[in-house]
């Protein structure tokens, strides 16, 4: 069998309420001789060991007792024994009592007195308001699992009907076991109000179960409609904060209608916004070129008109060249006519010049000619009177020389000769024939050498007389 996780839940919240409604409260030895009550038990002052005019947490009753530290409420006991004066904070309400009396001594807000630990009680009560949170697990009319969170704060409006009514004999927190109680109405009263309400009801709009918990609980503290005074407390506000489905499937399943819608919005936008953009784009395009067709028209006549220009100008420009050709051409015949003239002028003053010139250059070739001839003339009488010279002193030197061999003896001519032979040997011509002349005697040298020397003129004589008739 499958486990069922809501009552489980419900079970255990229900045994944790029973143990908060259970006061945390302290009795003594001494209590339970006097049979205090325990209400009085809870206010009745412990006899402290000194006094240090400090704030004390209001414990059990009884000389010598332990404090029991508490988180409500503060107070300055001072003095000794049984006279003491009871100081309470200026928030906090404070209620006391004394035996024989039917009524309290002192009831109000932050009331300090007199206290006789013997035959006095009081109790003390935080007077600031409470704020009690709210998680309330709640089944909506469609028998689904809801959480509602949310706070109620309220406020003690008159201590002398509420500390008749309400538990507030918690050692720890007098205001908790009053907190718990007003808590489980209320999430009673939240339980209820849902029961009759659609889950959608409940997570859109939760001001009707702000309007029932309200009414009920100021019905029970306040006593609203009724003769009775309720409890003598205040509600100051009642809110809720948040309702939570609990099961996640159901969460999801709730939201899917406003996902899908919430898509389907967004994907007709998204499609209203394509069409828009190609509608736009195609509009564009179809601008875009129109301008561009436009454009390249203009640019076309432009481009035409640029042409039909430049070929204007290029004839033009072909016309003038033709026209400045035709002018050159008659410059340059007139020129070249000129240039002839010049030329043939330029002709007939060269022919003058260079008949001119061989004029003057046979004159002066005569002149160079009559030069040449009256130099070499006067070059071949120096050289006549120079071989003259020449001669005159070559016959001096032969006669100096002929002189000389004269006065030279027959020895001396005769070594001479010798010396020269070979000489005039190497120079004479080859005879063609040889004759022998024997030349005898045995006379003096003298005589010999003269004969000798006879003989070899004879021979240069007939050497130089062949030589001639060859020649």
């Amino acid at each position: 069998m499958s486990e069922n996780d809501y009552m489980e839940q419900v079970m255990a919240n229900q045994q944790q309420v029973a143990v908060d409604l259970r006061a945390k409260k302290a009795r003594s030895p001494v209590v339970a001789q006097r049979n205090i009550p325990a209400q009085a038990a809870y206010a009745q002052q412990v006899m402290p060991a000194e006094d240090t005019g400090r704030f004390r947490a209001v414990t059990g009753p009884g000389t010598g007792a332990p404090d029991v530290p508490s988180a409500s409420v503060d107070v300055r006991i001072t003095g000794w024994w049984r006279w003491k004066t009871v100081i309470v904070p200026p928030n906090a309400h404070v209620v006391h009592t004394r035996r024989g009396h039917d009524k309290p001594l002192h009831i109000g807000l932050g009331m300090s007195f007199g206290f006789n630990p013997s035959k006095d009680s009081f109790l003390v009560v935080p007077g600031t308001m409470q704020t009690i949170l709210i998680n309330a697990h709640c089944i909506c009319r469609e028998l689904q699992g809801l959480l509602v969170q949310g706070y109620v704060q309220w406020i003690i409006a008159d201590f002398s009907t509420a500390y008749k009514k309400l538990d507030f004999t918690d050692v720890e927190d007098p205001m908790r076991v009053v907190n718990v109680q007003l808590r489980e109405q209320a999430e009673a009263a939240i339980k209820d109000k849902v029961a009759t309400m659609g889950i959608d009801e409940v997570l859109s709009d939760k001001q009707p179960i702000i309007e029932e918990l309200t009414a009920r609980l100021r019905s029970v503290a306040e006593g609203e409609g009724d003769t009775d005074k309720g409890l003598g407390l205040r509600i100051v506000t009642v809110q809720i904060k948040e309702a939570v489905v609990s099961s996640k499937r159901v969460w999801e399943n709730l939201q899917k209608p406003f996902r899908s819608e919430r898509a389907r919005i967004a994907r007709l936008a998204e499609l209203e916004a394509e069409t828009q953009i190609a509608a736009r784009e195609s509009v564009v395009e179809r601008e875009r070129e129109t301008k561009q067709l436009e454009a390249e028209a203009e640019i076309g006549k432009l481009r035409a008109a640029h042409e039909a220009e430049v070929f204007d100008r290029e004839q033009a420009e072909s016309l003038r060249r033709v026209q400045r050709e035709q002018e050159n051409s008659r410059s340059t015949s007139q020129q070249v006519h000129e240039t002839t003239l010049a030329a043939a002028e330029l002709e007939k003053v060269r022919v003058t010049r260079e008949a001119e010139v061989s004029r003057i250059r046979a004159k002066e070739q005569a002149a160079a000619h009559r030069f040449d001839v009256e130099a070499a003339i006067a070059l071949e009488e120096l050289q006549h009177a120079a071989r003259n010279k020449q001669i005159e002193t070559e016959i001096r030197f032969a006669e100096a020389r002929q002189k000389i061999a004269n006065d030279t003896s027959s020895n001396h001519l005769h070594a001479r000769l010798i010396e020269t032979l070979p000489m005039v040997a190497e120079k004479l011509p080859k005879p063609d024939e040889l004759k022998a002349i024997s030349i005898g005697g045995g006379g003096h040298d003298t005589q010999a050498l003269g004969s000798l020397v006879a003989q070899v003129m004879a021979i240069v004589d007939g050497f130089k007389t062949n030589g001639i008739a060859k020649g």
